[in-house]
């Protein structure tokens, strides 16, 4: 194997959520500007996340959390199940902009059905149930797939929903841009690596202050005040929660895991001694990672 000369960069391997085109690539492209990357496309988010588990990558970009839809069930899970294995080491904010894509220049009236991701439509409701009511709405597996498989058929009337780099990459038409329903629409998306100790992303758009990410759950949960008890370590140490939300392990009705997010770093002593607290209180504490918070897109 080859060495690059020294004072060469190291092109990094990221995987994301494919094809070419999707929302994540317009976050990692976003997140990483000039940096010596290599994308690297698959076909899932686990399949994305598996890549870094497996080593076949360096980092991995998924998507955790919608300002519209709230969290990515999915990567709220396969984190839980990596945890200790892989860290949040970087997140990205990427403003959501959908548009209308078909595979030629088209009429709105002469579209009858509409191709895009299941969590699209919510966000575009006012023109599929005003100026394309009458079309059906179809799911696929990313807004890149359905641009793709638009191109592809090219059947009058098939458009998709998706992104304007989609449209670029597949040589589609964009009929319009812009159709989402609210201009505030923003998906965060986070940064994977295998440990604490590996190399993190030079990220850009990057604020001074730092979160933390934790999952964490006990046999309290069937006691009174037992999520109280757990949230107290920080309330008493001045540490702010940012977000908290509860998931099934998967064990029975009544069981949950609570993933949180909370102000501060490895350097807060008064977040380390929270955490050091909640342990008391809980089976499992994991930190999912402490990285530096993204400005607005």
């Amino acid at each position: 194997m080859s060495i690059p000369p020294e004072g060469t960069p190291v092109m990094r391997r990221v995987g994301y959520l494919g094809p070419e085109g999707t929302f994540s690539e317009e976050a990692l492209l976003a997140g990483v500007g000039e940096q010596s990357v290599e994308p690297v496309a698959e076909a899932t988010i686990y399949d994305a996340v598996m890549a870094l588990r497996n080593g076949d990558v360096d980092w991995a970009v998924v998507p955790i959390e919608n300002s519209l839809d709230g969290s990515v069930t999915v990567t709220l899970d396969l984190l839980a199940q990596a945890a200790g294995e892989l860290q949040i080491v970087g997140e990205t904010l990427l403003r959501v902009r959908h548009s209308l894509i078909a595979s030629a220049p088209v009429e709105l009236d002469e579209i009858d059905t509409v191709l895009t991701h299941p969590q699209v439509p919510g966000q575009c409701a006012r023109l599929l149930h005003g100026e394309l009511a009458r079309a059906r709405v179809l799911p696929a597996s990313s807004t890149a797939e359905a641009v793709r498989t638009v191109v592809q058929e090219s059947r009058r009337g098939l458009v998709a929903l998706g992104t304007v780099l989609a449209a670029e990459i597949y040589g589609a038409t964009v009929l319009r841009e812009g159709v989402e329903d609210r201009d505030d629409n923003e998906t965060r998306f986070v940064w994977l690596a295998g440990d604490s100790t590996a190399a993190r992303p030079e990220l850009r758009g990057l604020a001074e202050e730092w979160t933390s990410s934790l999952v964490f759950w006990g046999s309290g949960t069937e006691k009174a005040g037992w999520l109280v008890r757990c949230l107290d370590e920080f309330a008493r140490r001045d540490v702010n929660l940012t977000k908290i939300e509860s998931r099934p392990r998967r064990e029975g009705i009544g069981t949950y895991m609570f993933f949180a997010n909370l102000d501060g770093g490895p350097q807060d002593s008064a977040l380390a001694e929270g955490i050091a607290g909640l342990h008391e209180q809980c089976e499992e504490v994991h930190v999912l990672g402490s990285y530096r918070k993204a400005q607005s897109a």
